[in-house]
């Protein structure tokens, strides 16, 4: 559960610019800074240290800061078209919020900024000889600063845009996502009842956009219902896909409110539902499962052929899968929070966005086929009671495809034996 403005606030930080932006107001006060502090250096100081040479070291500090950024723009872009390539293009959004890139990036451009600003206040006599004591000192910090972000920086490039190190941020993300649906199954609301029947006075509530739901901000839709003593029963998840007139919400006022405060309260649970371009990683399982089985896929198709890749990634499936299957400590709603009902995760469809398109891709290929079953097995002794029914019926839909896909009888023999336990059920 997260409210929107917090979910809008993290989206805008994992942004490259938000970071270079501070980085570079930084390099630009710091450099400052000296003019105002200059008056607190001992006049001996500057002739005991040698700071007339901070002019040498700002100007080999801008010139070769704006090269490295240049050259650092354009090894990410090729990494990001490597990842589309050989990946999938939906990966690139995770590189794209890598943290150590974003801070290499604002590091040197930062420098950079530092070193122009010091450079034009040298040549205006702003800082005198006190305040190039505190400049040579700061200096000397940045170009600390600047060797650990080299080093660093020169480690990431040797992995950014490699294949398993792109697989991995994927399988974190979709950890992650499914380490937030555990805690919040329903999104902080309450579970949305399987026998309902809504009441004559029940509103829908509509989409007025196309696009993907990204967030739904159950904070605000608790609020909303707290104040105008209604029910929200929530007809989406992020990662659905919406368009104008589909159904978001069925609202159920307690007494039937004027005409402008419906509308009013139909504005705000609109605005508590964001609805985007694309589906996002963060609170959207499905997706980071489909990209999984999308990866997988690519691996197998004859431009690519690479079953180890499959096989790697059916693995970081059964264990991003087997988050669902851990106990849920279900805490009650808060007041205002028990009147706004959302639906939780299905296993089936958790298992066709991933099973499905991988048991079709993988059928003439053995190795796959084997591995795959034995995650289905996996699954279903992981969780007999959530999996088992699932992993039955994608094992039966696999021995389907192979069975038309294989050529070798004796393949199709152990597959069949390898599936039994999950066949009868």
């Amino acid at each position: 559960m997260m409210a929107r403005w917090r979910w809008f606030a993290i989206k805008i930080t994992k942004r490259l610019w938000f970071r270079a932006t501070l980085f570079s107001l930084l390099g630009v006060a710091t450099a400052l800074i000296a003019v105002v502090l200059k008056g607190h250096i001992p006049a001996s100081l500057p002739g005991q240290i040698g700071a007339d040479a901070v002019d040498k070291i700002l100007g080999i500090i801008a010139s070769s800061m704006l090269a490295v950024t240049t050259f650092s723009l354009s090894t990410m872009v090729a990494a990001y078209g490597a990842a589309s390539t050989a990946v999938t293009p939906r990966a690139t959004q995770l590189m794209m919020e890598d943290a150590t890139t974003h801070n290499a990036l604002a590091t040197f451009i930062g420098s950079f900024l530092f070193s122009l600003v010091g450079l034009i206040a040298l040549s205006t006599g702003a800082y005198g000889d006190q305040g190039r004591v505190l400049l040579f000192a700061v200096t000397i910090a940045v170009v600390i600063l600047i060797v650990y972000t080299l080093l660093r920086w020169i480690d990431h490039l040797s992995r950014l845009g490699r294949v398993g190190e792109t697989i991995d941020r994927v399988e974190q993300a979709a950890l992650d996502a499914f380490a937030h649906r555990n805690r919040w199954p329903f999104l902080g609301g309450s579970a949305y009842p399987q026998d309902l029947v809504l009441a004559p006075g029940a509103w829908r509530l509509v989409s007025q956009q196309t696009g993907y739901v990204q967030h739904i901000d159950v904070e605000a839709l608790a609020g909303i219902a707290k104040r105008q003593q209604l029910e929200v029963y929530v007809e989406v998840l992020p990662g659905a896909f919406v368009h104008p007139g589909a159904l978001l919400a069925n609202i159920v006022p307690r007494e039937e409110p004027s005409m402008a405060a419906r509308e009013q309260v139909q504005q705000r649970v609109l605005a508590a539902i964001t609805v985007g371009t694309r589906r996002t990683f963060e609170h959207d399982p499905r997706f980071a499962v489909s990209v999984l089985s999308e990866i997988a896929s690519r691996a197998l198709s004859p431009a690519t052929n690479d079953p180890g890749t499959a096989i790697d990634v059916i693995g970081r499936s059964v264990r991003c899968l087997s988050q669902w299957a851990r106990p849920q400590v279900l805490t009650p709603p808060r007041d205002g929070f028990a009147r706004v009902y959302v639906r939780g995760l299905v296993i089936d469809d958790l298992f066709d966005d991933f099973f499905g398109p991988l048991s079709r891709d993988c059928a003439a290929l053995q190795e796959v086929n084997l591995r795959l079953l034995k995650a289905l097995l996996s699954l279903a002794q992981i969780n007999p009671l959530a999996f088992e029914a699932s992993a039955a019926r994608h094992a039966r839909r696999l021995l389907a495809f192979a069975n038309h896909a294989l050529v070798l009888p004796e393949e199709r023999v152990q597959l069949a034996t390898l599936a039994a336990p999950l066949r009868h059920r």
